[in-house]
């Protein structure tokens, strides 16, 4: 069965203390460590997922040209400022004011922050160019992408009929697919096709497997499969960026080729974002929860109904199909792959915050991949058929941004 227990792909949740260390390992840098802690300002801004990958990909693209103004790793667009000035104090100077205009709520741990990075760079005039470095990459980030679209007024219709009662709660950013992308040429660029028809073999299969694997009372779903749930029930973005920083923190790394990955991982998974929501909202395909409880209505005799399932863990509250956890962790594994080649790759690994701080590891980024896949079915909350058509839909997405801003 396609839900087995994938034990050669995954290891036990790591102890709290063991985590600790992996943290302090994965500090390579002042962008890793800054990358930290904007994932973290960001968690406890309590901005939704969508959003958030935005915010980061408008910091750690602020970051990344702030860097690369000042070590000319790699080709700049118009920032051209002295190659003098400290670069620990452009990318503080980036995160902070990128940070403060996102996320005012924090401004104070933002400038906890901030004041706290400065203090350890020697006053001077390296100081004060870098400062000026990073305030003008951040500006020029944050003007470019002011119209993208995020802020458009949200204008959803629920479907109903006059007099007739519908859920209240409005479902998370109907205006995402309007939003202006970073490397696609349009949001439907990579749409998939339709969900299965509700008569199929395969959609009997699949929901199925989502009702035995993902209910909340599930006797199926084994002790792993429900902590592998629990762990992926967490979407923010530090989540992937700890295998981001899996990779920053490998021998032979420099600063500015972490700051290049961070900008293309993030600019990708907010490109994924705009694509999956708009497949989303033109699909407006049920969820798990509105088709078990209806499965006597979907004209298939292989969906029995279950009057009172639920999932196992909340239903995000948008469109089911595709999977946009998936399309995130496709996205990300198809740009970390192609940043260390197919050689010896590094033990992969992240933490979560809805498993209380554990870490699980990867052999591989397909691993890695595929347990994604396999979560969100046993969170009960998406199809097979979905997780794979988000996860295909990522790895085109990986592949437009490893070719965009990877090459050498």
């Amino acid at each position: 069965m396609r839900c087995a227990t994938r034990t050669h792909a995954t290891r036990i949740a790591l102890a709290a203390s063991v985590l600790a260390a992996l943290a302090g390992n994965a500090s390579a840098d002042v962008i890793t460590d800054w990358n930290l802690r904007a994932g973290e300002l960001i968690v406890e801004s309590k901005l939704g997922t969508p959003p958030a990958m935005r915010a980061m990909a408008l910091v750690q693209t602020a970051v990344y040209e702030a860097a690369n103004a000042i070590t000319r790793r790699y080709p700049t667009r118009g920032l051209q400022l002295e190659t003098t000035a400290s670069v620990d104090a452009a990318v503080a100077a980036a995160n902070h004011a990128t940070l403060g205009k996102l996320i005012p709520s924090q401004q104070a741990s933002i400038d906890g922050a901030y004041q706290a990075a400065l203090e350890k760079i020697a006053d001077g005039s390296a100081k004060t160019a870098g400062i000026a470095v990073g305030q003008k990459a951040a500006a020029a980030i944050l003007a470019a992408r002011a119209d993208d679209g995020a802020a458009a007024a949200e204008a959803y219709r629920p479907q109903t009929s006059a007099g007739v009662y519908v859920p209240t709660a409005l479902p998370a950013v109907p205006q995402w697919p309007q939003r202006k992308p970073w490397l696609m040429t349009r949001a439907d660029q990579f749409r998939p096709a339709s969900p299965p028809a509700l008569t199929s073999e395969q959609w009997a299969r699949d929901y199925n497997e989502v009702k035995s694997f993902g209910g909340k009372s599930s006797r199926t779903r084994t002790t792993e499969q429900t902590d592998i749930a629990r762990f992926w029930e967490a979407t923010l973005p530090p989540i992937y960026h700890g295998l981001v920083r899996t990779v920053a923190a490998m021998p032979g790394r420099d600063l500015t080729r972490n700051a290049r990955l961070f900008a293309a991982v993030t600019q990708a998974c907010d490109d994924a974002m705009i694509a999956v929501f708009d497949a989303k909202y033109h699909y407006g395909f049920w969820r798990p929860i509105s088709a078990i409880r209806n499965g006597d209505i979907d004209g298939n005799a292989a969906t029995e109904r279950d009057a009172s399932w639920t999932p196992f863990i909340d239903t995000p509250m948008h469109p089911e199909y595709p999977c946009a956890h998936c399309i995130q962790a496709a996205t990300v594994g198809a740009v970390l792959q192609a940043e260390v080649g197919n050689g010896a790759q590094p033990t992969w690994t992240t933490t979560s915050s809805t498993a209380k701080g554990a870490a699980r590891r990867w052999a591989t980024l397909d691993e890695f991949v595929q347990e994604v896949k396999d979560a969100r079915v046993y969170d009960g909350v998406h199809y097979r058929f979905s997780v794979e058509a988000g996860a295909a839909m990522g790895r085109q997405i990986g592949a437009l941004a490893a070719s965009r801003l990877l090459g050498d």
